[in-house]
């Protein structure tokens, strides 16, 4: 049997490459047929999505606690999966403050990979190794291999050389019993079925793929402290939208007036969590950053240590602020 028969008999087994004779005269569809398809397709993704929170959540339990030792998430990965992971951990720096180096999406064949495929890449599971090596992974880092197969050499790779490394790992697949859930600590298996065009995994698995690492990264963010209540406390404020966002958080978070919410950023170069901790605690902004500091930025740890301010909000306004007091 040659290579590529052995591949082919292999991608037969697999759930995300079935064909679906149904759905073999697809074409000649009207537009809308089609879209309503397409539509019903993508409304069973998050069912299965839900089948696997149990493991989920254990995972980002034992992320949370690696990145609280200051440990890394790295995501890794090959094609449409590896823009998923790169995607997700280039949307946590403008969303919870974070350092770019925290989490950090690795895709086979580079950053090139993102606009154009690199032959071969997601073929090497060495090539995977040098890119964890490179990063210095340990024990304190989690490593989260993507891949809809569950094949792919890349991702694979990459949880062996991470766990061999002592790092915690996760394979994150769209097949049953797939190697890469096998070789990883936390094995989440999302089976969405076979796709509307057959083996493109960009459908279905893609977007099961980014409602996952949407759970991952936002509740372990909610772990370390950077949200209060469902607040963004953490933002950066990067742009004009974000600094009107910035202004926002802060008034529905204390029910502060304008003109005391500006003296509260200003007074805390305009970091959202301290101006909160200000207007709530009563302390000015260098005794908002020690508390902020002691408390491994928690918010609500940092407002239980802190002096209460008299509020001088209106009393239905304050009360409905999460956390008011």
């Amino acid at each position: 049997m040659t290579a590529y028969a052995a591949l082919r008999a292999q991608l037969d087994t697999l759930t995300t490459e079935a064909f679906r004779p149904e759905l073999a005269e697809i074409d000649r569809l009207s537009t809308l047929e089609i879209t309503r398809l397409m539509n019903a397709e993508d409304a069973t993704v998050p069912a299965a999505v839900a089948g696997q929170l149990e493991t989920i959540a254990a995972a980002v339990d034992g992320i949370a606690v690696r990145m609280a030792r200051g440990g890394r998430l790295v995501y890794a990965g090959a094609g449409t999966a590896g823009r998923m992971g790169v995607l997700d951990a280039s949307e946590c720096p403008p969303t919870f403050n974070t350092d770019p180096s925290r989490v950090v999406g690795l895709i086979a064949g580079g950053p090139s990979a993102m606009v154009k495929a690199v032959e071969g890449a997601e073929d090497s599971a060495e090539l995977a190794a040098e890119d964890l090596a490179a990063l210095e992974i340990g024990p304190d880092d989690t490593v989260i291999g993507i891949s809809a197969s569950g094949r792919t050499p890349y991702a694979i790779g990459a949880v062996e050389a991470a766990r061999a490394r002592g790092a915690l790992t996760v394979g994150l697949s769209c097949n049953a019993g797939s190697a890469l859930a096998a070789a990883a600590e936390h094995g989440i298996e999302v089976v969405v079925g076979p796709e509307l065009l057959t083996g493109s995994t960009r459908l279905k698995a893609g977007t099961a793929q980014k409602l996952v690492l949407n759970l991952i990264s936002t509740v372990t963010m909610i772990r370390l402290g950077k949200t209060y209540g469902n607040l963004m406390v953490d933002v950066r404020a990067s742009n004009e939208k974000l600094r009107a966002r910035s202004r926002r958080i802060v008034a529905l978070a204390t029910g502060a007036p304008d003109a005391e919410i500006e003296a509260a950023l200003t007074a805390t170069g305009g970091e959202v969590k301290d101006a909160i901790l200000v207007v709530l605690g009563g302390v000015d902004g260098p005794t908002a950053a020690r508390l902020l500091t002691a408390s491994d930025g928690h918010l609500r740890v940092a407002l239980a240590e802190a002096p209460t301010k008299t509020p001088t909000a209106a009393p239905a306004q304050t009360s409905t602020a999460p956390g008011s007091r």
